[in-house]
C-alpha cells in the first residue's frame, strides 16, 4: 500500500528484492512455500486466507484478527488446506513460559481461585469528519483502509492506526494478545473461552493519555465454564504486561515474558539449564522470536502443529476482542464458546461480525 516504504527498505538494504504492490503476486508464485503477514491488524485477516487458499504456509502476526469472525473463516480454511500456520505469540516458545504455564495447568497450585490480568486499553472509534491530509507519495489509501468505510486520507489514521477501533483493537489486542493468550494457556482453555463477561469498575491511566482517543479503560471480568474468574484488572503498564498472577490453593504464581516469579510455600519447579535462561535474558542475544519462527519453520516440513496454531490465536484474539466488547457495551453478557456467538444478544452479536466494505467481504467457507 505504501510502496515509498518498500523501495526505501530495500535501498537502506542494498536488496535485490522483488517487489510488488499487490500481495496476490506474492502469492501466485510457485516458488514460494511460505509467507510472513505482518500487517496491520484490520489488514491480517483476507491475506491469511488467501495464503492457505493458495497453498502457503503461514507465519501471521498477532492479533489475528480485527473481529471474531475473521477468525472463524480463517481456521476453517487453515484447516480445510492443511496449512501450518504460526502465529506471532512468541512466548508459547520461550521454556520459562512453558514450564511455568504446564504447573499452572497441571494442577501444580491446587485449584485456582482467581487469575488477575492487565486492564489492557481499547482503541477508540475514529471521528468521522477526520481532516484530509495531503496523501503520502506512493501511498494507495484505497487499499490501506481495506474493509474500514471509505475516508479521505488522514494522517493521524495512517500513522496512529492502533488507536483506532477501525483499524485495531488498541492494546487489548497488542499486548493483550500475548497475556490472554498465557491464561488460556496456563488455564488449559486453547480450544474454547469465557462463558460469562461483565464490566468492572472504571478507572484512568496518565500513561495512555497521549494515544489516539485517550484509550478506553474500565476493567473486566469473566468466567469460564469450570468457575475460574480472570479479573482484568492490574493497571498498566506494569511488570505483567503479555502475563498474568494465578492464585491458588497452595499459593500464587505471577507469569510473564520469559520469567515468572513463584510464592507457593512446597511447591517446586524445575528449571531448565542456567545456560537456557541466560540465552532468554542475555541483551545482546537475536532477536528472541527467532525461536519461534524457527519452530515454524520446522513444522513446515513435518506437518505438525506449531507452538501457536491457528486455532490457539484465533481463540486468544476472541478472548481480546470479547473483552473490548463488553466494555463497549457496559453489561453482562453470556458467551457460547461453541458456536462462538452471543446467547439472545443481537446488538452483541453484531459486534462479533461487523459490516465490511464491498469488495473485502469474507470468503463463504
Amino acid at each position: 500500500c505504501d510502496f515509498k516504504r518498500c523501495e526505501t527498505a530495500a535501498a537502506k538494504r542494498k536488496a535485490d528484492w522483488n517487489l510488488y504492490n499487490d500481495y496476490r503476486r506474492i502469492l501466485d508464485r510457485k516458488d514460494i512455500d511460505g509467507v510472513i503477514i505482518a500487517t496491520t491488524d484490520h489488514a491480517r485477516a483476507l491475506p491469511s486466507i488467501h495464503a492457505c487458499q493458495a497453498g502457503k504456509d503461514v507465519y501471521a502476526e498477532k492479533p489475528l484478527t480485527l473481529n471474531i469472525a475473521e477468525g472463524k473463516v480463517l481456521l476453517k480454511v487453515a484447516r480445510n488446506t492443511k496449512r501450518v500456520f504460526q502465529v506471532g505469540t512468541q512466548q508459547r516458545s520461550m521454556e520459562m513460559n512453558q514450564i511455568a504455564c504446564r504447573l499452572v495447568r497441571t494442577g501444580g497450585l491446587g485449584k485456582i481461585k482467581l487469575v488477575q490480568g492487565v486492564e489492557y486499553p481499547s482503541a477508540a472509534l475514529l471521528p468521522a469528519n477526520t481532516p484530509e491530509d495531503p496523501l503520502p507519495e506512493g501511498m494507495n489509501w484505497d487499499v490501506w483502509l481495506g474493509q474500514t468505510a471509505l475516508r479521505p486520507y488522514n494522517q493521524q489514521a495512517h500513522r496512529g492506526w492502533m488507536g483506532w477501533a477501525n483499524f485495531s483493537g488498541g492494546e487489548m489486542t497488542n499486548w493483550g494478545a500475548h497475556g490472554l493468550d498465557q491464561i488460556q494457556w496456563a488455564l488449559g482453555m486453547d480450544a474454547t473461552g469465557p462463558v460469562e463477561l461483565w464490566p468492572m469498575e472504571s478507572s484512568t491511566n496518565a500513561a495512555y493519555a497521549n494515544w489516539p482517543g485517550g484509550g478506553n479503560f474500565g476493567s473486566i471480568g469473566f468466567r469460564y465454564a469450570n468457575g475460574v474468574r480472570v479479573h482484568l484488572n492490574l493497571p498498566a503498564p506494569t511488570d505483567l504486561m503479555g502475563g498474568g498472577r494465578f492464585i491458588g490453593e497452595k499459593g500464587q504464581i505471577d507469569i510473564w515474558r520469559n520469567n515468572f516469579k513463584i510464592d507457593a510455600p512446597g511447591v517446586t519447579l524445575e528449571l531448565p539449564p542456567q545456560e537456557e535462561i541466560d540465552k532468554w535474558h542475555d541483551k545482546r542475544a537475536l532477536w528472541q522470536a527467532q525461536y519461534h519462527m524457527k519452530n515454524w519453520l520446522d513444522c513446515i516440513p513435518t506437518r505438525e502443529r506449531p507452538h501457536a496454531d491457528v486455532e490457539i490465536g484465533h481463540r486468544t484474539a476472541s478472548l481480546c476482542h470479547l473483552a473490548n466488547i463488553t466494555r463497549r457495551l457496559q453489561r453482562k453478557l453470556t458467551w457460547d464458546p461453541e458456536a462462538e456467538l452471543f446467547v439472545g444478544d443481537a446488538e452483541a452479536n453484531r459486534l462479533v461480525d461487523p459490516e465490511r466494505r464491498k469488495g473485502w467481504e469474507l470468503p463463504k467457507v
